[in-house]
């Protein structure tokens, strides 16, 4: 295959620099940002370019080698770095060289995997077809048995996306901006229709051979049927590698798939982005969705200004409502609605739900279901399950809620373990405002301190004890 590089004389470790740093807005991983060299007297170093972090399915953090392929775009999306109308430095690798990098700095020990983009050169078949040469080299010449994640081109040739999906781990579709319409206006040249065809794609493939056939019968390495790596190679025996795929039961993107949206560019609020996400993880069977702040790199009348810097806080907030989706059991309609359509700027998403639905609390630890428990402020899924184990042994009581990690600076106001609250408190949204406020949040650069709230009266002061204050069944 014929590829046009850039400068000629562009040394690997000048691409490098260049594509690592043009990767950085890609917020699937989380750049080290630093380099730091052995003295001598130690063991181990940490390299700046291109090294991020992430996590496996059992905790463990993983260090990847992050870089695009390309920063040459045909697109020019108003928000994007690379866009085709800047000017910026241009550079390429050739797949050869990705492989070589990646090899390399696996045996030096400073990554465990390879986190590839690219931006769109010449045309989305061309651009599949050469990440998809450079994880067959990388799998079948170089033997590399690391973990890959890899994007997917939208309006690739399917074959494409699906070869390219037996040799990653995982395979990502950025959704770039929460809506169409958002698409429209600040990235033209793309549709949500060709977003969103290879996300079904991918999901349509585990589903055939992923997990569920892999646990029929054992898989075999993935095979490379189709003899070379060209296109119109590959479509002329569809035929025979569909059914040697089949026939292998090899694994396609094992470990799932994943997007990203950016937030703050185009106007929708917090309730319409989170319903999105929600969307996803039903209809696509998505592993993550993440959130990107927007970073104005580019000067355009169709950007927003941000005076205040990228809405970090707000990305922060969406990561926190993500997580309630996934793992807590709520939905976006509970969070959010449109008559209160944007989170709370002082109180984490489950915090503020608590303080919406009090008529719900407290709830008595020794009694409550786990899914009730998951909704108490401080309690997380760890600490839900130690309670309803250790309750089937005898009854919980704050001690023990403390040694099994629960928060009780925050779970303290809606909880009580057998029928007595921590202290004597009052269930009452101002009262439980103040002190959480208080005890936990330091308010965000920019937030106001004089936040007013009802008039203290002169039993406020939780240290004075009301009657029955103490004893506040579930």
């Amino acid at each position: 295959m014929t590829f046009v590089q850039g400068r000629a004389d562009m040394s690997v470790m000048e691409k490098l620099r260049i594509l690592a740093d043009a990767a950085k807005f890609d917020v699937a991983c989380t750049s080290s940002g630093v380099s730091r060299g052995n003295s001598g007297q130690g063991i181990g170093n940490c390299m700046e370019a291109g090294i991020c972090h992430s996590f496996a399915a059992d905790g463990r953090c993983i260090s990847l080698l992050k870089i695009l392929f390309t920063n040459e775009c045909i697109f020019d999306c108003k928000y994007c770095l690379n866009r085709r109308s800047n000017d910026v430095q241009r550079a390429s690798f050739t797949p050869d060289e990705v492989c070589e990098l990646t090899m390399e700095f696996y045996r030096r020990n400073y990554i465990e995997g390879l986190f590839l983009s690219s931006g769109i050169v010449r045309s989305p078949d061309y651009t599949m077809e050469l990440l998809y040469e450079t994880l067959l080299k990388l799998r079948r010449q170089y033997h590399f048995g690391g973990y890959i994640h890899v994007k997917a081109i939208p309006g690739a040739d399917p074959l494409l996306i699906e070869q390219t999906g037996f040799l990653a781990d995982r395979m990502s579709v950025n959704l770039e901006l929460p809506t169409a319409e958002g698409l429209r206006t600040l990235a033209p040249a793309k549709s949500r229709e060709k977003i969103l065809t290879p996300m079904r794609q991918i999901q349509n493939g585990r589903l055939e051979f992923g997990e569920r056939l892999l646990g029929r019968e054992s898989g075999g390495a993935v095979d490379d049927a189709g003899g070379g790596c060209g296109l119109q190679q590959m479509k002329g025996s569809g035929t025979a590698v569909l059914a040697e795929r089949r026939r292998r039961r090899a694994a396609f993107v094992p470990a799932g798939q994943s997007t990203q949206m950016i937030i703050g560019a185009t106007p929708e609020n917090d309730f319409q982005i989170i319903s999105v996400a929600e969307s996803l993880y039903r209809k696509f069977d998505l592993k993550r969705v993440f959130y990107s702040a927007f970073v104005r790199v580019n000067d355009d009348s169709l950007l927003p200004d941000l005076p205040g810097g990228p809405p970090l806080l707000r990305e922060h907030r969406l990561y926190q409502a993500d997580w309630l989706l996934r793992f807590y059991g709520f939905e976006a309609g509970e969070l959010l609605s449109e008559e209160r359509p944007n989170f709370n700027v002082l109180m984490d998403p489950k915090c503020d739900w608590a303080l919406r639905h009090l008529e719900a609390f407290p709830v008595e630890v020794n009694r409550a279901s786990y899914e009730m428990l998951l909704r108490v402020p401080g309690i997380g899924v760890k600490s839900a399950l130690r309670i309803v184990k250790a309750r089937r042994l005898g009854t919980v009581d704050f001690a023990d809620l403390k040694r099994m990690g629960v928060v009780l600076k925050r779970a303290l106001y809606f909880i009580t373990c057998r029928g007595k609250t921590m202290y004597p408190i009052r269930i009452e949204e101002d009262f439980i405002t103040r002190n959480i406020l208080d005890v936990k949040e330091r308010l965000p650069y920019g937030i106001s301190g004089d936040v007013t709230y009802r008039q203290l009266s002169l039993f406020d002061d939780f240290q004075v004890p009301q009657p029955d204050a103490f004893r506040l069944q579930a």
